[in-house]
């Protein structure tokens, strides 16, 4: 079967590559609670999505993580339906690179706001964070979001940001 690609540019519209710290998603050792990170972003331009890219700083074994997608409505806070989702299994050996998770053909529009929650069920994994200050957010176009079996609603946060790129196809 031959797939056609797109002729367009695969370029990363929505970046933030500076981790100095790691965000955990799954269960921690001795715990029930599942951790689960995420990201909101506003959407620069329009395009077919074609991956997020996430920086794995550890995985201690194969662990399968899921991404999903959503619309995100930052005046009140809410997660719109899920858009997509797309599961990659992570190894010791991505631990220090940038995975890519597939969401080819979504098509997503310029000024909206976007955001994507990062699970897993089976261990723990560490993903690429940074942490800013005031004067200094890591990432100025969302915030970062963080939740657990207990409070599923989560939190969220301005002066962290998960270490992500989106890759659209202009």
């Amino acid at each position: 079967m031959e797939t056609n690609h797109s002729k367009a540019a695969l370029k990363p519209v929505v970046q933030q590559a500076t981790h100095n710290t790691t965000s955990w998603i799954g269960q921690r050792h001795g715990e029930t609670n599942d951790h689960t990170s995420g990201q909101t972003f506003t959407c620069p331009a329009a395009g077919r999505l074609d991956c997020i890219e996430i920086f794995s700083v550890y995985v201690n074994k194969k662990i399968p993580v899921d991404l999903t997608l959503y619309p995100f409505d930052t005046k009140h806070k809410i997660w719109g339906a899920a858009l997509a989702t797309s599961t990659v299994e992570f190894s010791a050996a991505d631990t220090g690179k940038w995975i890519s998770f597939p969401l080819k053909g979504l098509q997503l529009n310029k000024d909206m706001v976007y955001g994507f929650k990062l699970k897993t069920e089976a261990g723990l994994v560490g993903v690429g964070e940074a942490a800013g200050c005031l004067n200094q957010l890591p990432y100025a176009g969302g915030q970062e979001w963080a939740a657990n079996t207990k409070d599923q609603k989560g939190k969220y946060f301005s002066y962290l940001s998960l270490a992500f790129k989106v890759d659209l196809r202009a």
